[in-house]
């Protein structure tokens, strides 16, 4: 029996262009970032527009407040369909 999920997945580069988006209509630029976060280095900013991490949670929750939106107005999910295979059936779950 084979079923089928949607899963969401993170993307990077376009998380990473919002964040750079988000930033120039507020008027916010790297460096001001930086020591808003309490960064040793603007590159983390900039890998960040480059899809090359993520912000971790800590500093979403910051970044959100700063940019003025919601955590979920930063972060770019797209779905992935997942075909899961399960040839002997349903295996059920039991407390």
């Amino acid at each position: 029996m084979k079923t089928t999920y949607f899963k969401p997945v993170l993307d990077l580069a376009a998380t990473g262009t919002k964040i750079k988006t988000l930033m120039m209509q507020k008027g916010i630029t790297p460096r001001q970032l930086q020591v808003i976060m309490d960064f040793p280095y603007v590159q983390t900013i900039y890998n960040w527009f480059r899809g090359l991490n993520m912000p971790t949670l800590d500093n979403l929750v910051v970044l959100a407040q700063v940019l003025g939106v919601q955590m979920d107005d930063i972060v770019v999910t797209r779905m992935v369909e997942m075909v899961i295979d399960d040839p002997e059936g349903v295996e059920i779950l039991s407390a």
